[in-house]
């Protein structure tokens, strides 16, 4: 646990490649990650449910959904970071640490846009975990996760995660002309150890055979 009378503030992060054994992060790059990011997140086979509670999208034409890859491409925060998936090379989904502020050791997971390819498998849990392991490396003391408390998928994957739920915040933000209240979960540096030796039991070769897990992630992180 960070002694806070002896703070030293975090360090910025920087979109430097990081590889996992299912996926490989890289900096968002529109020129040559946006066919397959168009495919996987607007394409026929995407998932219509991917937008409702993100503040943009979706996207009815490519021109609009280019803009919107450059001008994140261009930002430090969010950092966007495009997920690679290793066997076929393909881009696959988005996802940032956002709302980054190294004096106090505070960092986030946000802004998840993964295409149907990547749902339901190791490559999103790997992703959450590779970026969760960056941000604790940096010498954050504190990892946040929101959501807009309607969005049942988000909270599930939140506490599938290992984050832990602090409340909500009222009518926080307007989003899409909708209120949005919303739900902050966090794992601080002291809970991460046991959180990561989950995620690595979990992603680990003996637990994951031919596409199925032997133990569950909750059932991983509580036995670490």
């Amino acid at each position: 646990m960070t002694d806070a009378l002896n703070w030293k503030p975090a360090a910025a992060p920087k979109a430097e490649p990081i590889d996992g054994r299912f996926i490989r992060l890289e900096k968002l790059d529109p020129a040559r990650h946006g066919d397959d990011l168009w495919d996987a997140l607007q394409g026929p086979e995407s998932d219509p449910l991917l937008w409702d509670y993100l503040p943009y999208g979706p996207f009815t034409e490519r021109g609009a959904f280019d803009r919107w890859l450059e001008g994140n491409a261009a930002g430090l925060d969010p950092l966007y970071f495009t997920v690679i998936d290793r066997a076929s090379g393909q881009a696959q989904g988005v996802l940032t640490l956002m709302s980054i502020v190294p004096d106090h050791g505070r960092i986030e997971i946000g802004h998840i846009a993964f295409g149907a390819p990547m749902q339901r498998t190791p490559k999103s849990t790997e992703a959450v975990y590779l970026l969760a392991k960056l941000g604790f490396e940096l010498g954050n003391r504190r990892l946040e996760w929101k959501c807009n408390n309607a969005n049942a998928r988000s909270k599930r994957a939140a506490e599938r995660f290992g984050f832990v739920f602090e409340g909500v915040f009222r009518k926080h933000l307007v989003v899409k002309d909708h209120n949005r209240d919303t739900a902050w979960y966090s794992i601080t540096d002291d809970e991460w150890p046991q959180v990561a030796a989950g995620f690595e039991r979990w992603l680990a070769e003996d637990n994951q055979q031919q596409g199925e897990q032997r133990l569950n992630l909750e059932a991983c992180r509580s036995s670490a």
